[in-house]
């Protein structure tokens, strides 16, 4: 090797590593809450805004408050049903404008806190619906309990703010059941499925495919958003890895809790092949585990637990509602996780106050932070 080489290789070198670094440091910027983005959109038309809002309320649905995760959803909704995409992306938006035209806190709105009702609604109305896509009349109603899912959000609010605990999605849960029942399975205007119990299922009469068990736990991350295809749920997955890999592990963790808690109790195959014994159960595990608690060991089994309980309760709420023809939805997930964030006592001190949530890392991190200063001041405290 020629001695005058060596300069130019490791220049090379050097410029190759700078090159990976650089776009190392681009990815890690789209990660977490991308708070730069709204520094940037201050000022901007409404317009864009409102877009930004709109895409992390659709990402809030899981938890993940990244604009770039709601496109990314945005995108496996369309790839699920197109129809499916357009009312999710009206109810969130039709949710967030009411909001403002209402003056709801504007940290609330600049967070997609009420995107995630609005979406969820129209979500859960399109997916029941039995009139088929392209059903124009279901607008309306779309509308109408977006706009309703803002005011109990608020009322809720005032309520449970006292509690130290988010509405969260009571509102999508509540307007849901609320036009279920008013409307009925056989409304001329608008039909919907009836929902049967799963014990009015036929019993299981083959064994169990461990292929499609294992499909039916990353498809129980994207019943979240009534995706019951691989690909589209690989892509929701890949969302929530974009805002917290933590956040992933606890979702794929909570779903596979659920689907062992159905066989647990022999739920028809069906449901654990769909996702649906799963979804409750990783929404309960996200929840505890690093998002409303900083991480450590306790929070974990903590999570666990939570994650058990959502999935029996879906259960047991399964067969009571559906015996009145309604689904059980997110409220297994919803009340367990609100019961937990009550809970006092040595888990206390890792609660994350709901104004200061962020993504279960940024948490850890002043966490730790936290921890040292008050270890710093004890000790110069006693000098």
């Amino acid at each position: 090797m020629r001695l005058d080489n060596v300069p130019e290789e490791a220049e090379g070198s050097r410029t190759q590593t700078s090159l990976c670094c650089r776009v190392l440091k681009s990815l890690l910027l789209c990660t977490g809450e991308i708070k730069q983005l709204d520094v940037y959109m201050e000022g901007k038309l409404f317009g864009l805004q409102l877009v930004v809002w709109g895409l992390r309320g659709v990402a809030g649905v899981i938890l993940a408050n990244n604009p770039l995760s709601g496109v990314l959803i945005l995108a496996s909704v369309f790839w699920t049903s197109p129809w499916q995409a357009l009312l999710g992306t009206l109810g969130t938006l039709i949710s967030t404008l009411t909001a403002i035209i209402m003056g709801q806190d504007r940290a609330d709105v600049t967070r997609g806190e009420h995107g995630i009702n609005g979406m969820l609604v129209a979500l859960m109305m399109g997916a029941y619906s039995s009139a088929g896509d392209w059903y124009w009349w279901l607008l309306l109603p779309v509308c109408m309990g977006s706009v309703a899912c803002v005011f109990f959000h608020s009322g809720l609010s005032s309520f449970l703010d006292g509690c130290g605990v988010p509405a969260s999605v009571f509102p999508f849960n509540i307007v849901t059941v609320l036009y279920l029942l008013c409307t009925g399975p056989n409304n001329p205007y608008y039909p919907h499925y009836r929902v049967a119990p799963p014990w009015e299922t036929e019993p299981n009469g083959t064994g169990l495919a461990a292929v499609e068990v294992t499909h039916g736990i990353i498809l129980g991350v994207g019943q979240i958003y009534t995706c019951g295809d691989l690909g589209p749920s690989l892509l929701i997955l890949g969302a929530v890895l974009l805002y917290s890999p933590l956040l992933t592990f606890h979702a794929l963790l909570g779903s596979a809790i659920g689907t062992l808690a159905g066989l647990s109790v022999a739920v028809h195959h069906d449901f654990l092949y769909t996702g649906l014994s799963g979804f409750n159960g990783a929404l309960g595990c996200m929840v505890i585990g690093g998002l409303n608690f900083t991480f450590s060991w306790k929070t974990h089994l903590y999570a666990v637990a939570t994650a058990f309980l959502s999935a029996y309760v879906d259960i047991a709420l399964s067969n009571l509602l559906g015996t009145i023809g309604l689904p059980a939805l997110s409220w297994a997930a919803t009340l367990t996780s609100t019961l937990m964030l009550l809970q006092n006592g040595n888990l206390a001190k890792y609660r994350v106050p709901a104004d200061q949530v962020m993504s279960p890392e940024h948490n850890l991190q002043s966490w730790s932070q936290r921890e040292a200063k008050n270890a710093s001041e004890s000790v110069n405290a006693v000098v």
